[in-house]
């Protein structure tokens, strides 16, 4: 079961096999940093390669989701916390510094997040700029608590959203409205990012574990072999041509319609019970 407190976050996972990630450094608005990241990406990594865990909720603590990278450069006491990945070169020293950099450390973690096979949901619990906006948006699902606010705003900088941000955004709000959302720096409330799409549900701030909760343990209970081919062959087809999703689903049908989920399901459906699924 994976539990325990790492650089910047702690994760816990229950006997529904919901694993939350709480980014737990809220006197800094859970501003990421490179161990941070790599050590989140390696959780992450873990998460898809334990049967244990069914379902992923990624949160913050305090105001802030998170409020983009730790710009500060002050230390951290990381002293209770365990390192899972060695130090890297800070990178960003030179143009191909940053491009590794970028490729190896922030976009990994965003595309590990969406490449889990299992669901994920985030808590959205505050601020969530920049990465903290792209991490969010990597999820599968996202409930916002009423006092979040998402947004990019690197042009307020002159920089651009690296970690991989922008390609999100267009793939959940359209061209259109991606274009405006950079270009003009916003930054929307909760109720503005669930007009847009950019969040399924806004909840008051108390509510918001419970509801994220209550939709990772009915995640949880589903038949996960197929809601995972499912998860693929959505991502899978926004990017194919019809025929090509077609395909993709119908390899997929070949696993699950001889899982015994699926004879689990026709089962429980004949019986008139809930089915109990693997």
């Amino acid at each position: 079961m994976i539990t325990g407190r790492f650089r910047g976050f702690e994760v816990e996972t229950d006997s529904d096999g919901i694993a939350v990630i709480t980014m737990n450094e809220p006197e800094r608005l859970n501003g990421t940093t490179q161990p941070m990241k790599r050590d989140m990406t390696e959780i992450v990594t873990r998460c898809q390669m334990d049967d244990d865990v069914r379902v992923v909720v990624i949160t913050g603590r305090g105001r802030a989701f998170c409020a983009g990278d730790d710009m500060s450069g002050k230390p951290r006491d990381w002293t209770e916390a365990e390192h899972l990945m060695p130090p890297l070169a800070p990178g960003h020293r030179d143009p191909i510094g940053t491009y590794e950099g970028l490729r190896t450390i922030s976009q990994s973690l965003n595309l590990a997040v969406r490449n889990l096979d299992k669901l994920t949901v985030a808590a959205v619990n505050g601020i969530a700029i920049q990465t903290g906006l792209s991490l969010a948006l990597a999820c599968d699902f996202r409930i916002a608590s009423s006092d979040a606010r998402l947004g990019s705003a690197t042009l307020r900088f002159g920089l651009l959203p690296d970690e991989g941000g922008h390609a999100l955004v267009v793939q959940l709000i359209g061209l259109a409205k991606a274009m405006e959302f950079f270009m003009r720096k916003r930054i929307v409330n909760a109720d503005e990012a669930l007009e847009l799409g950019l969040v399924h549900q806004v909840v008051p701030p108390d509510q918001l574990m419970p509801t994220t909760m209550e939709l990772a343990r009915e995640l949880a209970g589903g038949p996960q072999v197929a809601m995972r081919m499912l998860k693929r062959s959505l991502y899978n087809a926004a990017d194919a041509t019809l025929a090509q999703a077609f395909d993709d689903i119908a390899v997929r049908t070949a696993i699950t319609d001889h899982h015994p989920d699926a004879r689990e399901g026709a089962t429980a459906f004949r019986d008139k019970r809930t089915p109990k699924f693997a």
